[in-house]
């Protein structure tokens, strides 16, 4: 058996010594997941950067090659300002969501960690959100801001304060959707944060009490620090859920809203694509789109990786 063994032919591979037979076997399994990946994002991705060339219209079917005229339009062009005004609308919809995403998931999952009444019963119902059909919800969130028979205004009515417009208003249109995205992803992020939490030894929390540190001091020099890694998992995926947020807003607000309000990237994606039957210039505005969040995905890891706890 030992000298079958050494008459196995290897392999070097980047530094590593692998067995062939090994190899062979590992890369056959892998074949469906390989075909299944190239036909469902390798194909796609270089038809839309294809596509990004030209002015295909899918409404005269016309297709011919322009270089970089759809990219010079979207930046540039006579029409450049709907692009900024989406990306505008896109940047403050990921910011405000992002920063009352980590914040109240965090304080909610600490508050979960502690000693309280009904914890199980709370976490269920902070992720229950989560797990009904986003456009099941939008269409009851419509209900809860109708301006006339919607339970939002009704209470601040019967507190005695200004009603609002809500999803028809240009200047709370916006605001609106994001708290019902707000309301929709915290339970998912609490518990993420919530088993962040649960993971940490006793150890550094007897020590830090030991120490004589305050349960602020133990949270901010313990358990924050240890919770990093969650944090920039948490803040990866929410920028990306942020800048390709749709259905909601598609559901709640339609054509982008009340003078195009809550027009974000990817419903302006839309609008050219299947609106305008630009498809050209709505590949060249996805490939941007890809570019934004590929970026904020390299800044974040780099930053990241640079941020490590040592506590021995």
């Amino acid at each position: 058996m030992s000298d079958h063994k050494k008459r196995q032919r290897k392999v070097r591979l980047f530094g590593d010594v692998y067995n062939l037979s090994e190899m062979g076997v590992g890369t056959l399994l892998l074949i469906p997941s390989i075909v299944f990946l190239v036909f469902t994002f390798v194909i796609p991705v270089i038809q839309v950067i294809q596509l990004s060339f030209t002015n295909y219209n899918t409404v005269t079917g016309a297709m011919n090659s322009v270089g970089f005229s759809n990219y010079v339009y979207l930046l540039t062009g006579s029409s450049s300002a709907n692009f900024y005004q989406a990306l505008g609308h896109t940047a403050v919809y990921a910011v405000v969501r992002l920063s009352f995403d980590l914040t109240l998931a965090l304080l909610i999952a600490v508050m979960l960690d502690s000693k309280i009444p009904m914890k199980k019963f709370l976490r269920a119902s902070y992720f229950a959100p989560v797990v009904v059909p986003i456009v099941a919800s939008s269409l009851i969130w419509i209900w809860f801001y109708d301006v006339n028979i919607g339970p939002f205004n009704q209470i601040l009515s019967a507190l005695g304060l200004p009603t609002s417009k809500w999803l028809l208003g240009e200047n709370t249109s916006l605001m609106s959707i994001l708290i019902f995205s707000i309301w929709k992803g915290l339970g998912y992020n609490i518990i993420l944060f919530l088993a962040g939490l649960q993971n940490i030894s006793d150890t550094y929390i007897d020590a830090g009490k030991i120490d004589g540190a305050s349960n602020w001091q133990l949270f901010w020099r313990i358990k924050f620090p240890l919770l990093r890694p969650i944090v920039s998992f948490v803040l990866l995926m929410d920028f990306i859920e942020a800048f390709k947020a749709f259905t909601e807003v598609d559901v709640m607000t339609p054509n982008g809203g009340p003078m195009r309000s809550t027009m974000l990237l990817v419903n302006y994606i839309y609008e050219l694509a299947f609106t305008n039957g630009r498809m050209g210039r709505a590949a060249a505005c996805a490939l941007i789109l890809f570019v934004i969040i590929f970026v904020f995905t390299i800044i974040q890891r780099k930053i990241g990786a640079n941020k490590t706890v040592d506590y021995d």
